[in-house]
């Protein structure tokens, strides 16, 4: 009862092409490779503005913070 044998999964796999047929799968296939390239491309123009936010507080380093007092009291 453990794990399935390559027979099991090559009849779950001709099974599912019967089912689905082998157009819709290969549709299913470029729609999955689809998201996982728009993924990977979300994820590289997120970490460029991680890069422009490290160079910015390098200039934040060289700004003065100044206090201003009430003189009115």
């Amino acid at each position: 009862m453990g794990s399935f044998s390559i027979w099991h999964w090559l009849i779950v796999l001709v099974i599912v092409m019967l089912v689905f047929g082998t157009k819709k799968l290969r549709n299913i296939g470029q729609d999955l490779g689809g998201a996982v390239k728009g993924f990977k491309d979300g994820m590289k123009t997120s970490e460029e503005p991680k890069e422009q936010i490290q160079q910015g507080s390098a200039t934040a380093e060289k700004t003065v913070d100044v206090h201003a007092k009430d003189v009115n009291k």
